[in-house]
């Protein structure tokens, strides 16, 4: 079991749990989680109020993440406001022991351009490989995507593979691309 310190924070961000019950949170959160736009490439339909109200309750967590809670999602917090959330999910071919983990982001499309998405999941990334300790992270998105691939990007990671029509996905069959990187390429990394 990892037990993540939290808060995280950045030069701009705090990464932290979500607090359920919290109006401020669930204000935040329903502002980028019920747009269309924001969503288009993430499981679900735009949330309504109490769908978010639930996913805030469902996401709170202590900073623990193992076999048995694989999932840790964060609020991605910019002066005092909630903009976006990251995820750090323990999953691959070995299952949820803690050997690869998919990191994925959602933000709020105001702050879109900002660099937010990229300085947060530098962090997941971070977290990932030094608390704790998988071998590999990987990123699952469409390919036109361009904002995600950009994020990818500058974390360091390479595009992988590309699964021509692989996922249905909302309806439709979707190319999928699977981007990834190596604790030992991140550690080679400057300021890494």
């Amino acid at each position: 079991m990892a037990r993540v310190s939290l808060p995280i924070t950045t030069d701009r961000l705090t990464l932290r749990s979500f607090r359920p019950g919290d109006e401020d949170d669930e204000d935040d959160v329903f502002a980028y989680r019920s747009v269309p736009s924001v969503v288009r490439y993430i499981p679900g339909d735009p949330k309504t109020r109490e769908q978010v109200e639930d996913l805030v309750a469902e996401r709170a967590t202590a900073g623990r993440i193992d076999a048995t809670m694989p999932n840790l999602t964060l609020a991605v917090e910019l002066d005092g406001r909630v903009i976006g959330d990251v995820l750090l999910l323990l999953a691959g071919p070995d299952g949820a022991d803690g050997k690869q983990a998919e990191i994925g982001w959602v933000f709020a499309p105001d702050v879109g351009g900002q660099g937010y998405a990229t300085e947060a999941a530098r962090a997941i990334t971070e977290v990932a490989f030094r608390e704790v300790g998988v071998h590999r992270v990987w990123a699952e998105l469409e390919p036109e995507n361009t904002a995600s691939a950009r994020v990818c990007e500058r974390l360091g990671m390479r595009r992988e593979a590309v699964f021509v029509k692989g996922s249905w996905f909302k309806e439709r069959w979707t190319d999928i691309a699977i981007y990834g990187l190596l604790a030992d390429e991140w550690s080679q990394e400057p300021g890494h």
